[in-house]
């Protein structure tokens, strides 16, 4: 695979990015495009490892060496065929997955891995220009209809699926366009939505029908949803965590997914700006350091806020793998996203005690003080606040992410299905509920977790319901993917 001793002969190579002074005047993507032999020097990195690690670190399974092969080759629709095989959305994936691929990648013990995110996105682009990526409905239909409740990348991924196995399927979704988080969760400048339209026109082509703005559970009745021959609920977690602490109730304090979903409507013309909702000439806090409490960051950056400040509750990650983390596990490493690149204040091991308002009740300021994580032998860290490091910030917006603690409960109440403590729809191996025609893929099976395994589990369900539906199965599994002949 790839080029003997090319990863000797090439180093990694990313995507250029525009100046941050340009990219903030507006919300498009701002990577500067590869030339083709650099990126055919990428896959020729790809050291023919003989295990491939990569494959148990990427939940779809993706045939990563294989796919890299061919663009060291210029084979480029070969390629595309190769990394479709395992997944549905790789211009997605492409854009938005962490890449535990790459983590698990066995040239990164020795160097940095190969490019692999970068690689399969330029795979699938190459597709769209080329205009080999169309529109291929089923030859037959079954008979059988199935309603899929969500349009996220795992209800995307149930519906292409069983409409490729010829079921009729109809995506219900509450909000105004198909997407999700997809859509109201990534900023446009990590995503521009014109990339889930042209995947949706396909889907749209190839006999998938699309419902927006209907609430099933809410101006959709649920006893309705008995009249398909199968059900499969690919909502997502979308319970927010709350942050229990006096003042919490102070106007300025917004869940961070309120705040990216109004930018986002904004920026796509479907809503108008509000100043409650907009960080402009503010003192932005944002409490949490994960991927959304990034994409807070660019978002207020580019609203022009006055500053903006980032805490995180945990330590400072190291920069490097230790002793308790090795290699092929994800690393717990420090992550500096294009985001943090264009200005924010990063605080480690802090902990918010208050939210100050003012007279009108309006946010003014946050108390917090500095912590430190305590290990104890056969127990969970303890949390220890340091005596004397009490602090009071000036800020007129806090945003909240916080992240998820599950999917909301009016679906699993209605239908009557089974639940975990976190809310989460029971559902086994084979993503049946306790109600047979019932199935559950995705955050609402799985709790909050990544695009990748979204996918995953959206191609895994869609296996089990065409079983269901027909005694077996022709669609592949992870555990299926076969390589696609040459």
């Amino acid at each position: 695979m790839g080029k003997l001793r090319g990863f000797l002969e090439y180093e990694r190579e990313q995507e250029a990015t525009l100046a941050v002074d340009t990219r903030l005047k507006d919300y498009k993507e701002f990577t500067k495009e590869l030339e083709p032999k650099a990126l055919s020097d990428q896959g020729a990195r790809c050291m023919d490892c003989g295990i491939p690690f990569c494959h148990s670190g990427c939940p779809l399974g993706n045939l990563i060496p294989d796919f890299n092969d061919a663009v060291y080759k210029n084979n480029w629709q070969r390629a595309l065929h190769i990394l479709h095989a395992t997944n549905n959305f790789p211009e997605f994936t492409g854009r938005l997955c962490p890449a535990p691929c790459e983590s698990a990648c066995v040239l990164g013990i020795i160097k940095s891995p190969v490019s692999i995110e970068l690689i399969e996105k330029y795979i699938v682009e190459r597709g769209f220009k080329e205009g080999w990526i169309k529109a291929n409905p089923p030859q037959k239909r079954s008979g059988k209809t199935v309603a899929v409740i969500g349009s996220g990348p795992s209800g995307l991924a149930t519906a292409q699926q069983l409409n490729r196995a010829g079921h009729t399927v109809t995506v219900f979704e509450r909000d105004k366009k198909v997407g999700g988080l997809l859509r109201y969760g990534i900023p446009d400048f990590k995503l521009e939505k014109k990339v889930i339209d042209r995947r949706v026109a396909i889907l749209e082509e190839e006999g998938i029908e699309f419902k927006t703005g209907v609430h099933v559970g809410v101006n959709y009745n649920t006893e309705d949803l008995h009249n398909f021959d199968a059900v499969v609920l690919c909502g997502g977690a979308t319970k927010r965590r709350a942050l229990p602490i006096p003042g919490g109730d102070a106007k300025g304090v917004v869940q961070a997914m309120e705040f990216l979903k109004r930018n986002n409507q904004v920026v796509d013309g479907l809503a108008e700006t509000t100043a409650d909702l907009h960080a402009k000439g503010k003192d932005v806090i944002v409490i949490g350091g994960g991927d959304t409490g990034s994409d807070c960051v660019g978002t207020s950056n580019r609203h022009g806020a006055k500053s903006v400040t980032n805490f995180e509750i945990m330590p400072m990650p190291s920069e490097h793998r230790n002793e308790e983390n090795p290699w092929p596990f994800w690393p717990f490493t420090i992550k500096t996203s294009s985001s943090h690149e264009e200005g924010v204040e990063r605080n480690w091991s802090i902990l918010t005690k208050e939210m100050v308002k003012d007279a009108n009740g309006n946010l003014k300021g946050i108390k917090t003080v500095e912590v430190k994580w305590v290990k104890i032998p056969g127990e969970r860290p303890q949390l220890q606040e340091i005596e004397g490091t009490e602090k009071e910030w000036p800020c007129d917006l806090a945003l909240l992410a916080l992240g998820f603690t599950g999917p909301e409960d009016t679906l699993s109440e209605q239908l009557g299905l089974n639940t975990d403590q976190r809310s989460n729809i029971k559902a086994g191996n084979n993503y049946q509920t306790n109600i047979p025609h019932i199935f559950a893929a995705g955050d609402m099976r799985r709790g909050q977790s990544l695009i990748v395994w979204a996918i995953s589990e959206g191609r895994e369900a869609a296996y089990h319901v065409d079983k269901y539906l027909m005694g077996s199965s022709s669609l592949p599994t992870k555990e299926k993917g076969d390589l696609p002949a040459a």
